[in-house]
């Protein structure tokens, strides 16, 4: 019998109920805290935790945590749901799939050329949209490809799963998880760039590296990919009947590029934080579906459908935000991270940046989305930082870290084994082929933390 994880949702409930009930057992206590008069930020005293007279919560305030969680993470659920009817909008004018298909039609006979080119464009995409589940229409296309060039399943689907994967671990402009991570870390929105870029080129380089030596194997290897992975590589691919990038397409295309161009302008110079930044992907998809020939209805449809598809990641936000709110409640919150922070604080900040990583990455078997965990852990995460001498920049690396590299093996992640699904790939073949790759990753991961507690 198949052991079956719990929908997030709830988990997260569980988890609430079960802190509620351990709240009758685990002492009240409080940190001393204090306020930068420079940048705002509200730190942790080391040393200043004390136990407080006991505060009871009743039936009613566990429920209560979570409307609670919702109200406090409103600014960040809007922001989910604006920025995914935008790109609704954008994906109804077919300029996402036709650049993909321009760049097939011009690289697609030139074999593994196409290997790189093909994982940038989607790591870009994890990195800058937090791309995950929203690349699951392309895999059939990737996986017919792969086929038709002579690679196998497992080729096409590395193609699209470890490209956003890799870029979405360093997400050095992922508004879902490192936005999310260092708002609640009281830390400037996208501070540390160029700390990220640098692990996204690390990340991405060697998954390509992995994908391209593993498809040069199977191009010398005598057998077919059907006698290893169980299927055919004739698919009746057709370069030349894909889909032709119009006028339309490219009014839509200046429009992405005009619009990313300012909000990075935007982040480095004018401080844009969430209410600017949900203003520029509201204009950026409305402005999309001027350009790209929708009428107002259909923009409207659109816009909604595409927010509709994030609502379970957004409402996930103010779900995992109640675990925030019920320890507040009960007042055991600095309690938790004083027990946490003693754990690890006869460690350098060396060690102790790898063990947030390690936590992370447990955490993320069981609270699968990026965004929830942040909203979890990171209330935490960045007071024990404070108290055992980690920048929380170092923090938010553990955090994304820990989220995004079991991402593309953990058979906890929906969208991964949805991956595999439609590469008819078993979890097992898959994990016995992408171990190394986890344990590069993991590897260099333990190796940025450490550098990161030297330049943070």
């Amino acid at each position: 019998m198949r052991l079956r994880l719990p929908d997030s949702y709830i988990l997260i409930f569980i988890i609430i109920v079960l802190l509620g009930i351990s709240s009758y057992f685990i002492p009240s206590g409080i940190f001393d805290r204090y306020i930068d008069a420079e940048s705002g930020i509200t730190y942790v005293i080391p040393d200043s935790y004390r136990t407080i007279e006991k505060t009871y919560i009743s039936v009613f305030d566990i429920i209560k945590a979570v409307p609670e969680g919702m109200m406090q993470a409103s600014n960040i659920i809007i922001f989910v749901l604006l920025t995914g009817g935008s790109f609704g909008i954008i994906n109804a004018t077919g300029t996402i799939n036709t650049t993909v298909n321009k760049i097939v039609q011009l690289y697609g006979k030139k074999e593994k050329r196409l290997i790189p080119i093909i994982m940038i464009l989607f790591s870009l995409a994890g990195a800058v949209f937090g791309t995950a589940e929203e690349a699951l229409p392309l895999y059939p296309i990737f996986i017919g490809l792969a086929l038709a060039l002579g690679f196998d399943r497992i080729t096409g689907v590395a193609l699209v799963l470890l490209g956003t994967g890799a870029g979405f671990v360093a997400g050095f402009l992922n508004p879902f998880t490192v936005g999310i991570a260092q708002e609640i870390s009281e830390l400037p929105l996208f501070s540390g760039l160029g700390f990220r870029i640098v692990a996204y080129v690390v990340f991405v380089a060697t998954a390509i590296i992995y994908v391209y030596l593993h498809a040069s194997k199977i191009k010398k290897d005598d057998k077919e990919p059907i006698s290893i992975y169980g299927d055919s590589m004739q698919t009746g691919f057709d370069f030349d009947r894909l889909p032709t990038l119009t006028n339309k397409h490219i009014r839509v295309l200046i429009v992405l590029l005009s619009s990313f161009a300012f909000l990075t302008y935007g982040i480095v110079r004018l401080e844009f934080f969430i209410l600017e930044i949900s203003t520029t992907f509201l204009i950026m998809g409305i402005l999309s579906g001027l350009v790209g020939e929708l009428k107002p209805g259909r923009i409207v449809a659109e816009f909604t459908k595409g927010a509709s598809s994030l609502i379970y990641g957004a409402l996930i936000i103010g779900l995992a935000r109640g675990v925030t709110a019920i320890m507040e409640y009960a007042n055991i919150m600095d309690t938790v991270i004083y027990s946490l922070s003693v754990a690890i604080q006869d460690f350098s900040p060396r060690i102790s940046a790898i063990g947030m990583f390690v936590i992370q990455s447990i955490i993320n078997l069981f609270v699968t989305s990026g965004s929830g965990q942040a909203s979890v852990t990171m209330p935490i995460m960045k007071s024990i930082a404070d108290i055992v001498g980690v920048s929380r920049q170092t923090a938010v690396l553990a955090f994304q870290f820990g989220d995004g590299f079991s991402n593309v093996i953990s058979p906890t992640s929906g969208y991964f084994m949805a991956a595999l699904a439609l590469g008819g790939i078993k979890w097992r073949e898959w994990a016995k082929w992408m171990a190394p790759l986890f344990v590069i990753w993991c590897v260099q991961g333990c190796v940025l933390l450490i550098i990161s507690t030297y330049v943070y």
